[in-house]
């Protein structure tokens, strides 16, 4: 470990401790952001004694991206580690943060989560467990630590329990039917939200207690919001506004964004988490980082904008990014013949989402409450402040016109700018980085031109029959980037793609295991399925369980006409890989098949 520098960023030399206190799957439901219905009220004493920020967001609505995030400062759909529970190397002069505290004389710590989406470096912490603690340090070292609460966490709803809130007292968001089911896991939500305010509270306390509050910045912010459905895994702000406080005390209070006790406006989110507290320890931060700090001596100008994103969640794939400002929210749909709610086997869990399937299912739901279940327009854009709850999509209105042209060109400006590796099906992004980091794959213009990709997937997600011509062109690119979204593009159509078969056919050969299972997909849309089902079924034993978990989806998104492969869609319920037992579970569960519970 390095001495402590001489430092003249603050007076007498002095370098805070800094500590995260950290929450899963909670969005902004505390008394100090103004919800009546919360038993907040450490959390809420913490706000009178900090800074509250009103516009802080993950970048990500689900753990593993977030967490990937926020410990590289890097947004995780730049360095590949997008995808919910995937291993990818990032490059290997990209350090996780703690590493440059620790360089700088920091003792750092983590109790217990990591969920980084990538391999974790030997010495990214000076302890990560359960029992790590600051406490071990050399006493006259600064410390960084990290304390993670999971009594919010997404299971916490599984299994209904009696709640001290009272369910006929929950406000339900327009987009919840209102069940009995919706209304327990609401209460017992806010009754894991009182749990998670008193274990804040410990955690305070243990800090004053040890006569430590006097010289440590205190961070309290969640890695997501949630948790209930329509939020976690999801763009919208129910899934990435979250709440962010910062308390200061009082020798290091000149670097707060306000008087104790105040609010601020200022953008925020994730990937200016690192920057920020290196500015904050006098590190200098990497000319990598994407992120800006908002705190310390090293704090950038705002943001204009806050950047989010969505690849696959758990099972289940999806793409789409999303542009916020103050007020506006903008979602680009790259896969919107996918509705929203591809079934997770994890989030079925809740009661409170099978009670929404059932009433789907038997034709009772109307207007916000069903869109839940529909395919999804290419674009949305919201007007938060009218629209809370994110319900009503301008895109189409013209007197919002200058607003969706001005976030849509922020949205494309910002995936060039980061050279966003997620436009590649997933198993093919691994293969073209060939054992090595997605993001120097992405950077290398030979092996992934970015405009053209997002030039066809333009062309796929615009849904148009006009097109097909153009969709027929990418089936034959050179590149199988294009053609993969020529082959998605004809999904998308269903069977308005009937003119596109003779080139679909020919894919089914193709070198790219990817373009053949969205080629498959697509003949099996238009009736032509011998050969396009014999392909799904040889590829869900390919050996890159990426390429399976894409093959069972496409089996699973066809219905009913997967049936000849029953025998096999069961057999595949013990595959290597969760995520593909999860699909072939619903899968074969849907024809009628013998099941396994909980994949």
């Amino acid at each position: 470990m390095l001495p402590f520098p001489a430092s003249t960023w603050q007076a007498g030399g002095e370098r805070p401790n800094i500590l995260w206190l950290v929450s899963e799957d909670n969005g902004r439901f505390l008394g100090c952001y103004g919800d009546g219905f919360a038993d907040t009220p450490h959390l809420d004493r913490l706000a009178e004694e900090g800074v509250l920020y009103e516009n802080a967001f993950a970048n990500a609505p689900v753990c593993a991206p977030a967490r990937s995030t926020l410990i590289t400062g890097m947004y995780a759909c730049s360095l590949g580690t997008h995808h919910m529970r995937s291993n990818n190397p990032i490059p290997a002069q990209f350090k996780f943060f703690t590493q440059y505290l620790r360089e700088a004389g920091y003792y750092c710590t983590n109790r217990a989560k990591e969920d980084y989406n990538t391999a974790k470096p030997d010495d990214a912490w000076d302890e990560s467990s359960r029992q790590a603690t600051w406490m071990n340090r050399d006493p006259a070292q600064p410390f960084f630590s990290v304390v993670n609460f999971g009594v919010s966490h997404e299971s916490s709803l599984h299994d209904s329990t009696p709640t001290r809130h009272e369910p006929a007292l929950v406000d339900l968001p327009p987009y919840h039917p209102d069940t009995p089911e919706f209304r327990h896991d609401w209460a017992q939500y806010y009754d894991r939200v009182a749990e998670l305010d008193r274990q804040i509270g410990e955690a305070l306390a243990e800090l004053e207690a040890q006569g430590l509050a006097e010289d440590t910045i205190v961070f309290y912010y969640s890695d997501h919001a949630g948790v209930l459905p329509r939020s976690k895994r999801f763009l919208y702000d129910s899934g990435t506004h979250i709440p962010l406080i910062v308390r200061f005390p009082q020798k290091y209070r000149h670097f707060a964004a306000g008087a104790q006790g105040t609010r601020t406006e200022r953008l925020v989110s994730h990937v200016d988490f690192a920057p920020s507290v290196l500015s904050l320890a006098g590190v200098p931060v990497p000319e990598h980082m994407q992120g800006r700090a908002f705190l310390g001596p090293q704090a950038a100008a705002p943001n204009d904008y806050i950047y989010l994103f969505r690849g696959r969640m758990d099972e289940r794939y999806d793409l789409a990014r999303a542009v916020r400002d103050k007020r506006f929210k903008y979602i680009r749909n790259y896969m919107p013949h996918r509705i929203y709610a591809q079934h997770l086997e994890y989030l079925w869990r809740m009661p409170a989402m099978q009670s929404w399937q059932r009433l789907y299912d038997a034709g009772q739901l109307r207007g916000p409450e069903r869109y839940f279940f529909e395919e999804k327009p290419a674009e949305e854009l919201f007007d938060t402040q009218a629209d809370p709850h994110e319900v009503s999509n301008l895109a189409g209105q013209a007197e919002y016109q200058d607003v969706l042209l001005r976030m849509r060109q922020a949205e494309r400006d910002w995936v060039t700018d980061i050279r966003d590796a997620g436009f590649l099906a997933e198993g093919e992004m691994v293969a073209r980085s060939e054992g090595g980091a997605p993001y120097e794959m992405a950077h290398d213009r030979r092996r992934y031109d970015l405009d053209a990709i997002l030039s066809a997937a333009d062309i796929a997600n615009s849904r148009d029959p006009d097109k097909l011509g153009l969709l027929v062109d990418l089936l034959s690119d050179e590149d199988s980037g294009l053609r993969f979204w020529g082959a998605v593009g004809c999904v998308a159509l269903g069977p308005e793609a009937a003119g596109a078969r003779e080139a679909l056919l020919k894919r089914l050969q193709d070198p790219s295991p990817d373009v053949r299972i969205a080629a498959a997909e697509s003949l099996c849309l238009l009736g032509d399925t011998g050969q396009a089902l014999q392909t799904l079924g040889e590829l869900l034993d390919h050996e890159n369980e990426y390429i399976r978990l894409h093959a069972a989806n496409a089996l699973d998104n066809i219905d009913e006409t997967a049936r000849p492969l029953l025998n096999l869609l069961e057999r595949k319920m013990d595959d290597g890989s969760r995520e593909v037992r999860r699909v072939m579970n619903k899968a074969v569960a849907d024809l009628g098949g013998s099941t396994r519970t909980r994949g």
